[in-house]
């Protein structure tokens, strides 16, 4: 993944023109829900790009959000739209192989199709070690990738596709697999994609 990709297609795109786009990702923010009783819960949405996610997650009264996207664009769209609000979140502009993330500090960390662009082994285990390292004890990780039968390319890069049990194993042992489920995506353009979402808790 390369900076000046994600800088084109956000430059170049508005939201509903990008095939990832949904008005609201309900699944992630029913999930956030359930494992974030406490609403002081530290939360790091990886690649949040220009999703409502955020919105909703201040909405809900969740003072401690953190977004993480590779794309300065992206960031700075989504800050014009909260206007004010955007003041009670934390942006960082970086790639999350390379984030400079503080050591146990999250308890919740989401990540909706960041992983599935890592193609190379090492660049999953870089980002495996993120997560094992910035997620507290007993924090909840939720991974969204393209299933078995999603498309085998987005945005012009190829992608890696999963099943829960080949997901899980990517994570290993640092990480206790909860849930798995799949999502049918309608996207802007009127087509389907399946995602598979799985769960898991930092031992």
């Amino acid at each position: 993944m390369t900076r000046d990709h994600w800088e084109k297609i956000y430059s170049s795109r508005k939201p509903a023109e990008t095939s990832w786009f949904r008005p609201h990702l309900e699944l992630s923010t029913r999930w956030i829900d359930s494992v974030a009783l406490d609403r002081s819960a530290s939360i790091l949405d990886v690649g949040g790009g220009q999703s409502t996610l955020v919105d909703d997650l201040i909405v809900r009264g969740f003072p401690n959000i953190s977004v993480l996207d590779i794309s300065e664009t992206a960031i700075q769209r989504v800050k014009q739209r909260l206007g004010s609000a955007s003041q009670r979140v934390t942006w960082l502009v970086e790639d999350i192989l390379q984030a400079p993330l503080p050591a146990e500090s999250y308890d919740v960390w989401h990540d909706r199709a960041v992983f599935h662009f890592l193609t190379q082994l090492q660049q999953r285990a870089t980002y495996i070690r993120q997560v094992a390292s910035a997620v507290k004890t007993g924090g909840h990780i939720l991974i969204g990738t393209f299933a078995l039968e999603g498309p085998e390319k987005c945005s012009g890069l190829n992608v890696m596709r999963y099943d829960a049990e080949s997901l899980r194993a990517e994570f290993g042992s640092h990480f206790h697999p909860l849930e798995s489920f799949h999502e049918l995506h309608e996207t802007p353009f009127g087509t389907t994609q399946q995602f598979l979402y799985c769960s898991f808790v930092r031992v």
